[in-house]
């Protein structure tokens, strides 16, 4: 039976070239900070995505809040199911099609999404407070063209 060929010696430093495993560790911190902030709302940065998409376009089908956001359609089942067991949102079916469900916001689904806000912006400066202001509107921008220019190599390509 032939031997494996043995990898090649990677000096443990080679992580810190490496900016898919900064870009894994930025999403660990960002989930951190933002259920940090956020806790006493007991909502993930997934569920407030979902709820946003949904109170800025009631009536959307799931298929079209997974495009939205950027998650594949198992997930956003999911994640759509926890919120409706949460009484935040409702799934209705289409009237042109009966096996699309349309979504909507409940008046509490509304109704946090007010409450959550400044917790949820105090998360997003919180990501940023370590670059200086300058750098901040420079690292959105760099960050934006990453994702956009990449964004059909994604599992989950987002519409927007």
């Amino acid at each position: 039976m032939p031997q494996p060929t043995p990898l090649p010696s990677l000096a443990p430093e080679i992580l810190d070239t490496l900016p898919g495993h900064y870009i894994r560790r930025l999403q660990q911190i960002a989930v951190a900070i933002f259920l940090q902030e956020t806790q006493a709302h007991g909502l993930t940065p997934v569920q407030y995505a979902a709820l946003q998409a949904v109170c800025r376009g009631p009536g959307l089908d799931q298929r079209s809040l997974a495009r939205t956001i950027g998650l594949d359609t198992s997930t956003t089942a999911g994640v759509i199911d926890r919120l409706e067991a949460r009484g935040w949102l409702l799934r209705n079916p289409s009237a042109q099609d009966r096996r699309v469900r349309l979504l909507t916001p409940t008046d509490a689904g509304t109704a946090l999404l007010g409450e959550v806000e400044p917790a949820m912006l105090r998360a997003q400066e919180r990501m940023l407070a370590p670059l200086p202001s300058h750098e901040q509107a420079e690292f959105m921008r760099m960050l934006k063209v990453l994702v956009n220019a990449n964004n059909e190599l994604s599992r989950a390509p987002s519409d927007g």
